[in-house]
């Protein structure tokens, strides 16, 4: 064991030394390994961190949760046909009450009309491009509202109309400044409205709300504000239907598909003038996307590997040159050639492992810029890190096998006479 050790040790001095007396040379070779241990561990360090985004998104929007809407999330049939979705008439009061009265597996049913771009006003401060989400009781139940300050909107306000608004922390910001927006009025569509919530910095979730540039109000005041079936494309209200514990979300979505299919008339074997989406939906599609996107960045990184496989075989040949006396004389007093090898292996995993870890560093540096600067929160784990060290190791082994294999066959009198 002592003599194992001391065979690595004096290997890993011997790379270190030859990084620093053959600096540019050696350094550009480590680059190859660096971009390529950067690619693969980078690419796996987002996907990763985008996977646990959604798993939290999912938890929190729930997975027994329906998004009934006229248009899907998704192509249906490989082709999104948005002319033939163009036709349907919109989702209102009507559907939502005949699933809360006829669906006995629903345990929540709520509406959610958006309305974009639309501009606030809050004394001499103005705000473009806000969306109205017009809800009723039980939206709060299905989406992750986090009240930051205040509280939101009643039951009673809710269902039978009320001037009361909660908005987003974007909004905020803009409008208010920091100062306090409790109590105080906002002007939608020359109304007055009171502020009675602030919402928490949230970004888009994945079912598509954005509530930081947003303003919430009852959709009984809306209904007076906007017209909530026209035949507008960007008219869309969402049915959400939440499953009864016990009851499975399959389940939920034949109840809820039979009886909208015959309250809207559907006739037997027709497709439906309705869509009914899930989250599991958009995390399937994120999944294959991911799987194509790390594909792609293993293929980068695999020819920046490569590529800094040969650099790494280069050296490691020069270097054989450069020690052939060396060389010699070891093995004219005794040194087998599984120690010869050993030493010109442990050196190529050294230089590699270097490189690797410059790779690393990079992807960590990313991490903390996509953290701040994006607010994507990226997480360099563990488990990422010991990968590239590994694959690091991997490169090494491959680069350095031929030279050490040649090292370690050389005959010492051969070696001991070269020049």
């Amino acid at each position: 064991m002592a003599f194992s050790s001391s065979i690595i040790s004096t290997s890993i001095t011997q790379a270190l030394g030859e990084l620093r007396n053959n600096r540019l040379r050696t350094t550009l070779s480590l680059l190859g390994i660096a971009i390529g241990i950067f690619c693969i561990v980078a690419v796996k360090a987002v996907l990763n961190s985008m996977e646990e985004k959604i798993r939290e998104n999912m938890s929190s929007l729930g997975s027994d949760v329906l998004y009934i809407s006229r248009r899907p999330w998704m192509p249906e049939g490989g082709e999104y046909k948005w002319w033939e979705y163009l036709k349907r008439r919109p989702l209102g009061l009507t559907e939502l009450r005949a699933i809360q009265h006829q669906v006995p597996a629903a345990e929540i049913a709520t509406i959610c009309y958006a309305q974009p771009s639309v501009t606030l006003k809050a004394g001499d401060e103005s705000l473009d491009g806000v969306t109205v989400y017009a809800v009723l009781p039980g939206f709060e139940k299905m989406q992750q509202v986090d009240i930051d300050k205040g509280r939101f909107l009643s039951a009673a306000a809710l269902e039978t109309g009320s001037q009361d608004a909660v908005i987003g922390h974007g909004v905020y910001e803009s409008l208010f400044g920091g100062r306090t927006a409790l109590g105080k009025s906002i002007k939608l569509e020359g109304r007055g409205f009171n502020v009675v919530g602030q919402l928490r910095k949230e970004g888009q979730n994945m079912a598509g709300f954005d509530f930081d540039n947003s303003i919430i109000i009852s959709y009984a005041t809306a209904s007076a504000m906007y017209d909530v079936h026209a035949q507008a494309w960007s008219n869309d209200p969402n049915i959400m239907v939440k499953a009864k514990r016990g009851v499975s979300v399959n389940e939920l979505e034949d109840e809820v598909t039979g009886m909208l299919r015959a309250l809207r008339k559907v006739r037997p074997g027709a497709p439906a003038n309705f869509s009914v989406n899930r989250l599991s939906e958009v995390s399937e599609r994120l999944t294959a996307v991911f799987g194509v996107v790390n594909v792609i960045g293993g293929v980068i990184g695999l020819f920046s590997l490569l590529v800094g496989a040969f650099g790494i075989a280069n050296i490691m040949f020069v270097t054989v040159r450069e020690r052939t006396k060396v060389i010699g004389l070891k093995k004219a007093i005794g040194a087998r050639r599984s120690v010869i090898l050993t030493e010109f292996l442990v050196e190529a995993v050294t230089l590699c492992i270097i490189g690797g870890a410059m790779g690393i560093l990079l992807v960590y540096l990313l991490s903390l810029g996509l953290s701040h600067a994006a607010d994507f929160p990226v997480r360099l784990s563990i488990e990422n890190i010991g990968f590239g060290v590994g694959i690091s190791a991997l490169v090494g082994i491959v680069a350095g096998l031929v030279p050490a294999i040649t090292a370690s066959r050389l005959n010492p009198v051969v070696a001991i006479r070269s020049t």
